[in-house]
């Protein structure tokens, strides 16, 4: 499997809120992290992160623009879109993986938190929104 096959896998498993399946390509000593948020180190931690997204989100997708891979980085470009029951917000991510030895060593995530927070906001007054509409 090539970088770029075990990163589109590796976010396919996400999507698939497939726990599991994510960390069978992530390194013993893998680290996570939302910049400027604290990185999760270790498998542990990774797990932990994960599974507390999956247990409050309903959904996720991460739409891929470009990935390029030099090497053992591979760095993307998406919009990521997490649900919660009709709550949804797309915001747009720049992704930084390394790959080593077939394993998922580093997954850096930057995006705009002014983004996030106004994707967040249209989320919530759009399920305000379809809420009403059904009473």
């Amino acid at each position: 499997m090539t970088e770029i096959q075990i990163v589109t896998d590796f976010l396919a498993a996400l999507e698939d809120l497939d726990v599991d399946r994510a960390l069978a390509h992530a390194a013993p000593a893998m680290v996570y992290q939302n910049v400027p948020l604290p990185p999760a180190r270790g498998l542990r931690a990774v797990e932990k992160t994960l599974r507390t997204m999956t247990r409050y989100g309903t959904g996720f997708e991460a739409r891929v623009h470009n990935i390029a891979a030099t090497g053992p980085v591979v760095l993307t470009e998406r919009t990521d879109v997490l649900e919660r029951g009709s709550w949804r917000a797309e915001f747009w991510v720049c992704g930084t993986f390394e790959v080593h030895d077939g394993k998922i060593t580093l997954w850096r995530d930057y995006f705009d938190w002014t983004t996030f927070l106004t994707a967040s906001a249209k989320g919530l007054l759009t399920a305000a929104l379809s809420t009403a509409r059904k009473k």
